[in-house]
């Protein structure tokens, strides 16, 4: 073992000067101190840089079929009334939704901005218990009562017993329905009682819409759509001229799940209207858009640019509303959170030791030789 020890020995590139021919200055004082802090100044630099996130972007085209886009969006209109409000979606693909009213939830508020009320099923009032009956109620006797559609029955035994159900009916025939308080059921609700103690009040309607992925819209209009051989017409429900104030807010509107850094360029718009009834029409495009923290974790959303126009009902434009147009672009973008990996931070901590302590001992050799050659001219005159 002393042999192997001694050939271990001899392999020693660091040979040790014994300290008895050590000689220390003052200026090796200085250097060291300064050296000492500049390698402590780039350690903890590098360390911040191992631990932050850096952020690397690919550009992919998007082959993802039959998904789904999540919409969230929570916009107020400060002068039309929850009753009046309604929101449709419809896409490219031929699919229609009038009316929604799943996941929303409207929001009355007074000229303030105060919440009054505010409920989840959207527009109309609850069922009554026992509505009108087509014979007067004069049978009983346990008959089943069933209420009338004034017309629009699809069946014999249609029954409407609501006036919202009645409204439906009259939608899917594909008459408006202007005259409420001919439709008994609606009286006795007290709908049109509601929809008028509702004068003044303003609407915050907020929620999430999952529609096709392809290009469509979604729109926020004044009154309820109904579909007439293949175009939309709105029951305005004795619509006044303060309805057709579109002003609005857009507290948020995204597209899929929130990640860092995302900017949504509508969240906090605002929008007023003049003199000039019509249509707002928002033209967005879509990028879908992956996200990978750097523990692994995926979220898959979507960024989106858009641009504005104001369509006057001087046009031609019949019922106002605001309207979110979108398209879907084929370029996905890929976001990836990354650390600096462990060895290239190891590799660097050891060139900043290595490099410091060998310029740091360079300098010192320079001063302190500079010095004695300066002494030694001195000792002979020579120095002037």
């Amino acid at each position: 073992m002393d042999k192997i020890f001694n050939k271990l020995r001899n392999l020693d590139a660091y040979p040790k000067v014994n300290e008895d021919f050590y000689n220390r200055t003052l200026a090796g004082g200085v250097v060291t101190v300064v050296s000492a802090a500049v390698m402590l100044f780039l350690f903890f630099s590098e360390l911040r840089l191992y631990f932050y996130t850096v952020t690397e972007s690919k550009l992919l085209v998007d082959t993802s079929r039959g998904e789904t886009l999540h919409i969230n969006f929570d916009v107020t209109f400060p002068a039309v009334r929850c009753s009046m409000l309604s929101l449709d979606a419809l896409d490219i693909s031929g699919e229609q939704h009038l009316d929604i009213r799943h996941n929303i939830m409207k929001k009355r508020i007074d000229a303030n901005g105060n919440v009054i009320d505010e409920r989840r099923d959207g527009i109309g009032a609850p069922k009554i218990e026992r509505p009108l009956q087509r014979d007067g109620g004069r049978l009983g006797h346990g008959e089943k009562y069933c209420g009338s559609c004034f017309g629009a029955e699809e069946s014999d035994d249609h029954c409407c017993n609501s006036c919202e159900e009645v409204r439906e009916a009259y939608r899917k025939k594909g008459w408006a329905l202007t005259n409420m308080d001919l439709i008994d059921q609606c009286q006795r609700e007290g709908y049109v009682q509601s929809v008028k103690d509702e004068e003044g009040e303003g609407c915050n309607i907020l929620g999430s819409l999952d529609v096709n992925k392809v290009a469509g819209n979604f729109h926020f209009a004044t009154g309820k759509s109904f579909l007439q051989s293949a175009i939309f017409l709105v029951d305005l429900l004795a619509l006044q001229d303060d309805h057709y104030n579109i002003s609005h807010r857009i507290n948020k509107l995204s597209f899929g799940d929130h990640f860092p850094g995302l900017v949504n360029p509508l969240d906090g718009v605002k929008w007023v209207q003049g003199p000039t009834h019509g249509v707002y029409q928002y033209f967005i495009k879509v990028v879908p858009t992956i996200y990978t923290n750097a523990r692994g974790r995926v979220i898959h959303s979507n960024q989106y640019s858009v641009t504005e126009h104001f369509k006057s009902s001087e046009l031609g434009v019949a019922v106002p509303g605001v309207f979110f147009i979108y398209d879907i672009s084929p370029i996905k973008v890929n976001f990836k959170e990354e650390h600096v990996p462990f060895l290239h931070f190891l590799t660097n901590i050891c060139a900043i030791i290595g490099g410091i302590f060998t310029v740091a001992g360079i300098v010192d050799s320079s001063i302190y030789y500079g010095q004695r050659t300066i002494k030694k001219k001195m000792e002979l005159g020579k120095y002037r």
